[in-house]
């Protein structure tokens, strides 16, 4: 970047939240939005990468090709040690650029194409009920994390995977490490083998199956390695449950403290698919960015992006930006937030987005129907938030009914 581009001031990152509501985010990128949307910012290492808040720019470089996802290129920008092994020690296709991102995605888009996450709704949705029962059956409390929020989508994950649930503690176990921002590299690297081996050895036991999950179908083919669907099934195992489950929990939190809304929902259940959206954009639980890094010099925002510069696209702060969502701090159930970055944009937004969506409408419902009492069972101020970790949420979520 050349000095003419530099700011006067350098933001170190990842920023500081203070005594912000936990639900926003850090007060210094709201400000960077309002007065530097395409600031320079320190990272863990000394080097420095841009920070885009504004949500034009987001969704401009998101769809624009000279933008490569590819951790292993030089500038790509990392926010600890454990993020660097974590993205280039075992690249998956979120970290390649096509053609090879393209051919590996391809396997997996039957797999979450809305028609077959719309035949699955009565199976999650059944899933969801029991869940319900077995929480509340002879008591009046519970975590809603660790018995509701987490359990619905590891044990869909499970399903469309041909992973064994009674294995979870083992595998969120390895996740949890793996999305640590503490996590040392010698940690990270530790945890993904571990869990690599694990789901190598499951695919190749199932080999010579006609087993129709999604680890038995990538094993037949011949064009990947035993690798290569390990290497695959480890990032959905992950992506599956980590996202979703803290999205429920912290949605259901946000709703918790806002009862005029939740009400909302109660009265008319016909909102819950637009609430979805809305939630996703106000909470936006992935707040360190997007990284990437440029290919090619490039202008955003009236500064030159220059190629090998790395960039951190803050989702969090693009969809709370009023240019594009009015009074966008304030969360409103009935607002039409279908532009929201929560899932990214372009040819690298989450493959899993269909089933997400289902997940997350199916366990707003089924709490809201069934436990009509539903409140906190501690104070606000004694909810262990999720600063230390990749995906924002809660550790825990007492709740009563």
């Amino acid at each position: 970047m050349t000095v003419a581009d530099q700011p006067t001031e350098v933001l170190a990152v990842p920023a500081e939240r203070g005594a912000t509501c936990p639900f926003d985010p850090p007060p210094a990128y709201d400000h960077a939005r309002e007065n530097d949307p395409v600031a320079q910012v320190s990272l863990f290492d000394g080097s420095t990468a841009w920070m885009l808040t504004r949500h034009e720019d987001v969704r401009a470089v998101l769809q624009d090709r000279r933008f490569s996802a590819d951790a292993t290129r030089a500038g790509f920008p990392f926010l600890s040690p454990g993020r660097r092994e974590l993205a280039t020690g075992k690249p998956t296709f979120i970290r390649m650029d096509d053609p090879e991102h393209a051919r590996l995605r391809r396997m997996l888009t039957s797999d979450f194409v809305i028609k077959r996450v719309e035949e699955m709704r009565p199976q999650v949705r059944a899933i969801a009920v029991e869940l319900l029962d077995a929480m509340t059956r002879g008591r009046d409390h519970a975590d809603l994390v660790t018995e509701f929020a987490l359990p619905l989508p590891s044990l869909v994950i499970c399903l469309l995977l041909g992973v064994p649930y009674e294995d979870h503690a083992y595998f969120q176990k390895c996740s949890s490490t793996l999305l640590n921002s503490a996590s040392s590299a010698d940690e990270v690297h530790q945890a993904r083998e571990e869990l690599n081996d694990y789901i190598k050895r499951l695919a190749e036991s199932k080999r010579d199956h006609g087993d129709q999950d999604i680890i038995s179908r990538l094993m037949r083919r011949e064009d990947l390695t035993p690798d290569e669907v390990a290497t695959m099934g480890t990032l959905l195992l992950i992506a599956g449950h980590e996202t979703t489950a803290n999205m429920t929990s912290l949605s259901i939190l946000t709703l918790l403290r806002m009862p005029e809304q939740m009400q909302r929902l109660r009265s008319d259940p016909a909102l819950i698919r637009g609430a979805v959206e809305e939630l996703l954009r106000y909470l936006s639980i992935v707040h360190t960015g997007l990284p990437r890094v440029a290919t090619e010099d490039v202008e955003i925002g009236g500064r030159t992006i220059h190629a090998g510069d790395g960039v951190l696209l803050m989702i969090n702060t693009a969809n709370r930006d009023s240019a594009t969502f009015p009074d966008a701090d304030a969360l409103d159930v009935g607002r039409d937030a279908r532009r929201h970055l929560a899932f990214g944009f372009g040819v690298h937004q989450c493959l899993g987005q269909p089933l997400a969506r289902a997940e997350l409408q199916i366990a707003l419902d089924v709490l809201l129907t069934g436990l009509p009492n539903l409140r906190l069972a501690v104070p606000f101020e004694e909810i262990p938030f999720r600063h230390d970790m990749l995906i924002y949420g809660v550790h825990s979520l007492p709740v009563a009914w």
